[in-house]
């Protein structure tokens, strides 16, 4: 006898063959800080279940993935990618049909920037600008010497710690008493943060939204007094040990899903998704704080996502794909 179970196991039943002919084995990088995580796994769920893939989880960082993917063709998704410290580079990779660019999966876009914690900022309302908290190194003390002021930046891998190296340099931080520190993971930058806050201790460096941190802690952005220059930013802010860099404003910043050619034209059905696939700081700094508040894994948060927000995901797949991840989970 034919039940409705049968019907709607029919109904979502994907062909192996024809998923292999049309998406085969994917590789996604999985980068290390939260947003792009949590994307990853998602993707995961959604090309394995959605689509019929085959995916696999690749450890990922800004600059090493792009290069990867650039040079080598793999990974061949990076669902998040910053693009601003490698624009160039990734525009001829484009015009030279070895990348393409899907959806700016940050649709309302990232923040970068330098910053302290609003009850300092408050204490201190002179403090607007890099500038003027650099004239204070005893606001902002280093964790192992509190003699000297610390500057954040960032763990290996991730461009940002170019960029505020570079940016340190710029100011004559260390002529001003500070000293840069790179915390080693993604979790020890912030842990550093979280001390600071439970402490009351001053704190300065880069941060980025979105972010479940930003969402916990209250936290000022900082002004460098100078417009973006662009050709100054590509040429030397985002360049390892530039020689002379100068001071200079993050540009606005854009976060893209880039996939290899390869993969864009054996999987089009798929790559509709990655094309479609984007969210607000707000959906994602929900995501993040329930995650941390769970203390989830980021698959876990991305089940959460497409278990809790069918209204936003929907949209981004056609219905019979929708209704094949609904049944997954």
């Amino acid at each position: 006898m034919v039940t409705a179970a049968t019907l709607l196991a029919a109904a979502l039943y994907v062909d192996p063959a024809h998923a292999q002919a049309e998406c085969g084995s994917v590789s996604i990088a999985e980068m290390n800080w939260g947003s792009a995580a949590v994307a990853a796994h998602l993707d995961k769920i959604v090309l394995e279940k959605g689509y019929g893939c085959q995916v696999t989880l690749v450890p990922g960082g800004t600059i090493t993935t792009f290069e990867a993917m650039n040079e080598k063709g793999e990974p061949d998704i990076a669902p998040e990618l910053w693009v601003n410290s490698f624009r160039p580079q990734l525009e001829k990779a484009v015009a030279d049909s070895r990348l393409v660019i899907g959806a700016e999966i940050l649709e309302d876009g990232a923040v970068e920037g330098w910053w302290i914690p609003k009850f300092v900022a408050d204490a201190h309302p002179e403090i607007k600008t890099v500038q003027q908290a650099l004239a204070n190194p005893k606001l902002f003390p280093a964790e192992d010497d509190p003699a000297v002021g610390a500057v954040t930046s960032c763990p290996t891998g991730w461009s940002c710690r170019v960029s505020t190296a570079n940016l340190f340099k710029a100011l004559g931080a260390d002529e001003k008493g500070f000293k840069l520190v790179s915390p080693e993971s993604a979790e020890a930058l912030d842990d550093s943060i979280a001390n600071a806050f439970a402490n009351k201790t001053g704190w300065l460096g880069y941060y980025w939204a979105p972010t479940a941190i930003l969402g916990k802690y209250q936290m000022v952005k900082l002004s460098f007094s100078v417009p973006h220059d662009k050709s100054d930013w590509d040429a030397c802010t985002v360049v390892p040990d530039c020689a002379s860099p100068k001071i200079n404003s993050y540009p606005t910043s854009q976060a893209f899903s880039i996939v290899t050619r390869d993969f864009a034209n054996r999987a089009e059905t798929a790559m509709d998704y990655i094309k479609k696939r984007r969210w607000t700081n707000a959906t994602v700094n929900s995501l993040l704080a329930w995650q941390s508040d769970n203390k989830s894994s980021n698959e876990e948060t991305a089940r959460h996502f497409l278990q809790s927000m069918p209204e936003i995901w929907t949209k981004w797949v056609p219905a019979d794909v929708a209704e094949r991840i609904k049944a997954s989970l």
